[in-house]
């Protein structure tokens, strides 16, 4: 069944595109675990869409519709991991080229980028992208391959200005990649604003769920060289995601906006809580006027700043891990986007990268916020 043009992106995600199973009439799209497909005795394909599940599977390309639909795009590619949708991308840069990537983002993607640009002799140029001069000059003197933005960025949340920095990589020649993890689709659109692929790690707020690991490209420009490089690279090293956790992927996108809605509206409830307690010496949230970012974030994301913040309390580590171990409600736990909130010390998972001690990173789950800020009360003291 196709959905109209002019429909809104909570229709779109709550009836999964359309998809009806037509055998059985069933109004949720089924899950073939299926490897191989069959041929019939003059060797032709029973479903010319499916030869081997590596690259072809109903259910997947239903989730990649729904999501490039809700995207904007024109095509979007699953993975098993953000990771390995990130690594797909920067495996197309030839031996010995450049690439911009923005200073202060997921330090998964950080350390990555530095060991695979090491071994691949690219050069690798961290600039801090929410300051426009800083990343027009490194665009302008480096000529990149790719330039690379997250925004809002995990954990410091700084909006770069989409808009701008695909002007900056356009005009060097370069395409411009986005993480648009933490906004998820409902909050920004950034091919809409000048990007090239946009990326999410759909692990956290487009599943939703913290039950499934996948990540996620998407363009609307499928006939560009770099696209069709990655389409192949995804088909040749097999970094496809399976069907059953498409399935459960497809199954949280269709409560995406809602969960969104409540997660933005938590959040920014807290961090106005937060930004007040006389023990917290600093929120940063987008959401907020007295942070930097908020009037880029309030240009080019809509209904809302998404479930992410982090603050500093007053007193180092010691004073940041009582206040963490205290907390009631909030999981100490890895991720973000989930609905349940989370909470983490992030010098003790990386204290190589610089995170002062007293910062503590929150996940606003979908729970009552009143709730939230009264746990929050407590463990502050």
């Amino acid at each position: 069944m196709s959905l109209p043009n002019n429909i809104k992106p909570s229709t779109i995600a709550a009836q999964a595109g359309g998809v009806i199973d037509m055998p059985s009439g069933g109004v949720v799209p089924p899950v073939q675990p299926s490897t191989t497909f069959v041929r019939d005795q003059d060797y032709a394909l029973v479903n010319p869409d499916n030869i081997y599940s590596r690259d072809n599977s109903d259910i997947v390309r239903i989730a990649e519709t729904v999501l490039a639909r809700l995207e904007g795009a024109e095509e979007a590619l699953l993975f098993p991991a953000g990771m390995a949708a990130i690594a797909a991308l920067f495996r197309t840069l030839p031996n010995g080229g450049s690439i911009v990537v923005q200073s202060g983002i997921y330090w998964g993607t950080t350390k990555w980028l530095r060991d695979f640009s090491a071994r691949r002799q690219i050069a690798l140029h961290e600039v801090d992208a929410a300051d426009p001069d800083a990343l027009a000059a490194a665009c302008a003197t480096h000529t990149p391959g790719i330039v690379f933005i997250e925004t809002p960025s995990n954990p410091w949340l700084k909006t770069v200005d989409i808009a701008h920095a695909a002007k900056c990589a356009h005009a060097a020649g370069s395409l411009l990649a986005v993480d648009s993890t933490a906004a998820t689709p409902v909050l920004q659109k950034p091919l809409e604003l000048g990007a090239d692929i946009v990326m999410h790690s759909a692990t956290k707020g487009i599943n939703g769920h913290s039950d499934v690991l996948a990540g996620v490209l998407a363009t609307a420009a499928p006939a560009t060289q770099i696209w069709t490089d990655i389409k192949a690279d995804r088909h040749d090293a097999g970094a496809v995601l399976g069907p059953f956790e498409a399935w459960l992927l497809l199954r949280g996108i269709r409560t995406l906006p809602l969960r969104v809605e409540r997660m933005s509206a938590n959040a920014h409830k807290l961090a106005t809580w937060l930004k007040y307690h006389p023990k917290v010496t600093d929120v940063f949230y987008p959401g907020l006027e007295s942070h930097p970012g908020h009037a880029v974030a309030s240009a080019q994301m809509q209904g809302g700043f998404g479930c992410l913040l982090s603050f500093l309390v007053q007193g180092g580590a010691p004073e940041a891990l009582t206040v963490v171990g205290k907390l009631k409600l909030f999981h100490r736990a890895t991720s973000l986007g989930g609905v349940e909130s989370l909470v983490e010390h992030r010098h003790t998972i990386e204290p190589h990268t610089g995170i002062p001690e007293s910062l503590i990173r929150v996940s606003v789950g979908i729970e009552d916020a009143d709730d939230l800020i009264a746990d929050l009360s407590q463990a502050l003291g």
